[in-house]
């Protein structure tokens, strides 16, 4: 066939396939040639046509996503040979090497003018009604036979130097930090905070002095207020749903790994049993600012600066009679000759910890003018306390507990006052150590004084401070600030989850509530409460259990990918939560500026998205010190499509991009703009002004040996990065059998520790995943596809699934019943069945023949019973044939029947008496045993004699009755 035939087929066809577009449904999509690609190893055909992707799009000149101008249409250049040879270059930048490959080319030029033209002119909001279920599988194409390595130079990482936080311990026998300790907890149990908290501290209401109303506060990091009660799993703010872990540490024990320098926790128990100590007061004397400063997020640019919130205490010193030390030092002593005489680890601290209770962490405030409000109210709480317990008070509670937690009823204590507790880590208390003695009359009274007492004369009485809190500020020194929220930038989307968040404007409360793909599993060394969302990639060959590279981290958070139960570094011991954010929403508090929970999920519902591709580049340490996974971020996939509505519908009015979406609601919270797109996102095809950029982080600011050992890490991990890159070339839908089993799923979580809700890609419906439960479909569009609940695409949408899994009615009955409903009639039944054994196993020993079975009695027996039922049927039916016969006869032949059958008797009366008369002479000669047998036959003959006589007054009644006159016809 000429060429030029071809071409003419060619845009006939792509005429044809244009003008049918507009009468298709909105859930097709273009053909899959994958396999096509597959057989023939390439994107192209021998002619150098595009047969997949975005530059076969262009080709055909149709618009398949309804965005006219995108920069989808626009052929994206395949990286051929030379030019990665040119790329893999060390000596050039990364923007040499963007420019001379992927914008050096004609096809390059013209998808620059698309995207200006798409700048210049307007969009109206029925254009980017996208329909992403149109889009092909697979993504990230154009860097299939990069390594990890070379990938990280791309995206301008450094993956080999190794120039992170390094141990810096002046113990080189200690190989491992650990955060384990000994201390007082000041734990409450509040109505705002976690119902599962610890009720330990009746002196102290830790919850006055904290903002969790964000009068002052704009942001902190994600674990947010570690004191007053905790976080609930649906609270605004999205913070980790922790119960409260506030306490002060006496001594840190550090690492539990005896191998590397540690101690073990027999050891610990050991000592502290050992010791004895009365119970010691605790003082309050101030809470400060300022601290931290760890994050890197407002380097250089004059932003809100971040800190810690701190309330210090001091314990009492009490000397008794001729006492050079007081009780508390003496304890010291004591405790310190107690661990060393059971040798242990030298990674204990040789000196006991200032006392301090660590409220907050990244914190950020509105403005310095809040921050001195905040301490001025928070001390002035403290003043309050100072006045109710001048020489200090015994901390603990009437109540009972059970350590540790969740370890059941049957472990539950009584709390007491003046305890001492071993953490093994921050939020988990495994023993608790009674003092050697009750408390006093006095320190019974300041130790019940708060809750049994009314104390508001001391918050009246109390107006000002009587202590110096200086140093109480954000810890900018006597700099005055102010947050300015119209210098927000999208790029603060890439966050550092250690830190608070910059809010945009007219928001006024900052939320972790976010869209992404969830990536947790199980394993034996996670959590069981951790969920399988995918089985594609195992993050176990990523992180350093054993701690041969990395010796401590820098917060409380171990392994964000699962952490083990008793670990020996001692960080919190988190199931996994490893995802990938895709798009922050903030806040779910509507009156704060954002979005209700409820409206998130009805937007969420209604966006159109393909299947979700994703593939792992290269393992990193970013600029704040924590180990993240990047992913490949392509423009042109349908996880990038999928951000770029969700900036559409859900993010913020920015640079005179306002957002749409049929259900007009929005939020002023979400961390992203309504024109952001994921072009302008991170690495070689992303101009790196955006917040795309997906990423999955595995652990947060980790600790090594030394330099050569953290590049010895990354070289490890982007190993077996390599080995996923080579598995999956074009990316993978991740899911399990039984979550998401075609792959592709967009979860909704609260916060990185709890999935709340999940979307499947194609309109395929959604439903709720929270608390390792499923819910079914709670409320989805109409079908998408043709065939309507027939179609097997449409079977989990709402109409379908209650169409083909309506319940039975026995079922529902059932389930009416109720356990004990349940039981009863099960045991009503078992009882049945039990009496009918009995009762045949009975009869079967009293009539079964010699040698036979049971089996063969109860046949005999059934038939035996069904011959008789037969007889008795019959001698039913002759008696009805009897009385139907006397019926039809006269009223005279029944009285001359009468008499004769009357005179036959007489006679034969009669002849029975003479009869009886001659033999009774006979009989007295008989034997005493025939005499017996007589009085026997006599016996039967009278009741034979009055049986007749009976039916003879039965007849003689019926005689007289007069009978209905019956005639025969």
């Amino acid at each position: 066939m000429p060429r030029a035939t071809r071409r003419t087929l060619a845009a006939t066809a792509a005429a044809l396939a244009a003008a049918s577009s507009s009468t298709t449904m909105a859930g097709a999509r273009l053909a899959d040639r994958s396999r096509v690609v597959k057989a023939r190893g390439s994107r192209r055909d021998k002619y150098g046509h595009a047969i997949e992707g975005g530059a076969y799009r262009g080709r055909l000149g149709a618009n398949h996503d309804g965005d006219e101008g995108s920069s989808a249409n626009a052929a994206p250049e395949v990286v051929h040979a030379p030019q990665e040879r040119a790329l893999r270059n060390p000596h050039r930048t990364v923007r040499e090497q963007r420019e001379s490959t992927l914008r050096g080319t004609a096809q390059s030029a013209v998808a620059e003018e698309s995207e200006g033209a798409e700048r210049e002119g307007y969009e109206a909001p029925e254009r980017f009604s996208r329909r992403l279920s149109s889009q092909l599988t697979g993504c990230c194409y154009n860097y299939q036979s990069y390594a990890a390595a070379d990938m990280c130079a791309l995206y301008g990482q450094d993956c080999e130097s190794g120039e992170t936080p390094s141990h810096d311990s002046g113990d080189e026998s200690c190989e491992q930090e650990g955060l384990s300790f000994i201390g007082i907890s000041f734990s409450v149990n509040t109505a705002s905070g976690n119902p599962y908290s610890y009720q330990l501290c009746d002196q102290f209401p830790m919850e006055n002095i904290i903002d969790r109303n964000y009068d002052y506060v704009m942001s902190m990091d994600e674990d947010g207020w570690l004191v007053g009660g905790g976080y609930k799993s649906f609270d605004y703010s999205g913070k980790m749903p922790y119960i409260d872990s506030s306490h002060t540490e006496l001594l840190r024990i550090g690492s539990l790994d005896a191998n590397k320098g540690g101690t073990t926790i027999d050891q610990v128990y050991e000592a502290m049993n050992s010791v004895s100590f009365a119970p010691f007061s605790v003082f309050p004397e101030y809470v400060k600012g300022g601290g931290g400063h760890h994050s890197g997020d407002n380097d250089g640019d004059g932003g809100v600066p971040s800190g810690d919130a701190t309330l210090v205490v001091s314990i009492v010193d009490e000397y008794g009679d001729d006492d050079s030390y007081s009780g508390y030092e003496s304890f010291l002593d004591s405790l310190f000759s107690a661990m060393y005489s059971v040798s242990a680890g030298s990674c204990m601290d040789d000196h006991d910890t200032d006392p301090h209770v660590s409220m907050s962490r990244g914190m950020k405030f509105k403005s310095s003018y809040h921050a001195q409000q905040y301490a001025y109210n928070a001390n002035l709480e403290v003043a309050v306390w100072q006045a109710m317990y001048p020489k200090g008070v015994p901390i603990g509670s009437s109540g009972y507990a059970s350590f540790p937690a969740g370890s059941g009823s049957s472990n539950k204590q009584y709390v007491g006052y003046g305890n001492l507790y071993f953490f093994f880590d921050r939020a988990n208390i495994t023993k608790a150590f009674r003092p050697n003695r009750d408390l006093s009359d006095t320190e019974s009274y300041y130790a019940t004084l708060y809750m049994s007492s009314d104390t508001s004369g001391y918050y009246s009485d109390t107006t000002s401070i009587g202590f110096d809190y200086a140093g109480s500020g954000s810890g900018d020194g006597d700099s005055d600030y102010e947050h300015n929220p119209y210098s927000w930038k999208a790029t603060n989307a890439m966050h550092d989850m250690t830190d608070g968040w910059d809010l945009p404007p007219n928001c006024n409360q900052e939320g972790e509530t976010f869209f992404g793909i969830p990536l947790s599993r199980k394993s034996d060394s996670n959590l069981q409460s951790s969920s399988t969302f995918q089985n594609q990639f195992n993050f176990e060959n990523i992180v350093d259990r054993n701690y041969t590279y990395i010796t401590s981290f820098g917060t409380n958070h171990g392994w964000l990918v699962g952490e083990a139960i008793g670990n020996s570094a001692g960080s919190i011991v988190d199931k996994d939560t490893a995802h990938i954010p895709l798009f922050y929403t903030g806040t779910t508090n509507p009156d704060m500026g954002g979005m209700s929970l409820a409206n998130l999920i009805k937007v969420g519902k209604r966006i159109d998205f393909g299947t979700l591709y994703v593939k792992p580049a290269f393992v990193f340490i970013d600029d704040s010190g924590h180990i993240k996974l990047q992913f490949e971020m392509d423009p042109n996939s349908a996880l990038a499509y999928l951000y770029d509505n969700l900036c559409k519908e859900l993010g913020i009015a920015w640079n005179y991009d306002t957002p749409y979406n049929k259900e007009g609601v929005y939020t002023n919270c979400a961390m992203h703009a309504a024109g952001d797109r994921a072009k302008y996102g991170c690495g070689p095809e992303g101009s790196g002004v955006g917040g795309f950029c997906p990423q999955m982080t595995v652990a947060y600011s980790p600790r090594f040996h030394s330099e050569d050992a953290a590049a010895a890490y990354l070289d490890s991990c982007n190993n077996y990065v390599d080995y996923w890159r080579s598995l999956y070339p074009s990316g993978v839908a991740v899911g399990t059998n039984d979550f998401c089993s075609e792959g592709g799923c967009l979860g909704l979580f609260l916060n990185r520790y709890d999935l709340f809700n999940v979307f499947k890609p194609d309109l395929g419906g959604s439903w709720v995943e929270y608390g390792e439960s499923t819910m079914p479909p709670t409320m989805s569009p109409a079908p998408t596809w043709t065939g309507g609940c027939d179609e097997p695409h449409n079977f989990h949408l709402d109409r379908c699934f209650r169409k083909r899994t309506r319940p039975k009615a026995s079922a529902v009955v059932w389930d009416s019943l109720g356990a004990v409903g349940q039981f009863t009639l099960f045991l009503l039944v078992f009882m049945s069945v039990t009496l009918a054994v009995s009762v045949f196993l009975a009869r079967a020993r009293k009539r079964r023949w010699k040698g036979e079975s049971y089996l063969a009695f109860l046949m005999r027996d059934a038939q035996r019973k069904s011959k008789k039922k037969k007889k008795k049927l019959k001698r039913r039916k002759v008696k009805g044939n009897r009385d139907l016969e006397e019926a039809m006869l006269g009223d005279d032949e029944k009285s001359r029947k009468s008499s004769r059958s009357s005179r036959s008797r007489s006679k034969s009366r009669s002849r029975s008496k003479s009869r009886s008369r001659r033999e009774e002479g006979e009989e007295d000669a008989k034997s005493s045993r025939s005499s017996k047998s007589a009085k026997s036959s006599r016996s039967r003959s009278k009741s034979r004699s009055r049986s007749k006589s009976r039916t003879r007054s039965k007849d003689k009644d019926q005689e007289d009755d007069p009978a209905p006159r019956q005639q025969l016809v």
